[in-house]
């Protein structure tokens, strides 16, 4: 399914999901052909992924380079429509995780990432937005992990009680909590 239709179908939880929501199918619309690629600089289309062990005690976290933290797993869409295949190449990519188990058959979660003006190799990447979906997965804690050092600093199971004395991105903990708070009911 492509990424305009998942998110039309999803039930926002919260006022701030309502809204943002709306913000995104509003400009997804109107940048439809340019919005699923970084180019499109000032606003464009990422997905993540919460990968918890079976206990649900745990979540799989990686040390962002850029954002000197740790945080969850995912990318850019870079023009592919299935944002959930998107979060699931990511996390193979940064983890090296290949059983990965869908907790849920669509989002959990849709934000509005704001990113601040940062170089990558080398160049300046100006402040834009993420509209970003969450996907979740399950996966055993006992899997090899493999540190993708292009990407990341670090890859670890990191207690779900613990995330907020890890993560130094201050804005991101409110997030993981929600997302947390849902994953833990899910089935």
């Amino acid at each position: 399914m492509n990424f305009l239709e998942e998110i039309k179908l999803y039930e926002p939880q919260n006022e701030e999901e309502k809204k943002q929501k709306e913000m995104m199918l509003q400009y997804i619309v109107m940048f439809y052909d340019k919005i699923s690629y970084r180019s499109s600089m000032l606003f464009h289309m990422t997905a993540s992924s919460i990968v918890v062990n079976k206990n649900r005690d745990k979540i799989l976290m990686i040390y962002h380079k850029i954002y000197n933290s740790w945080s969850w797993i995912g990318g850019h869409a870079d023009g592919e429509q299935d944002l959930q295949k998107t979060a699931i190449k990511e996390t193979k990519e940064e983890t090296g995780l290949s059983e990965l188990k869908p907790m849920e058959n669509g989002i959990v979660s849709l934000d509005i990432l704001t990113v601040e003006g940062h170089y990558k190799k080398e160049e300046y990447i100006c402040p834009h937005l993420h509209f970003n979906v969450t996907y979740c997965f399950e996966a055993d804690e006992k899997s090899e992990l493999i540190l993708n050092e292009r990407e990341t600093n670090g890859v670890k199971w990191i207690p779900i009680s613990e995330i907020e004395s890890y993560c130094t991105e201050a804005k991101m903990i409110p997030i993981y909590q929600k997302i947390i708070k849902r994953v833990i009911n899910l089935k």
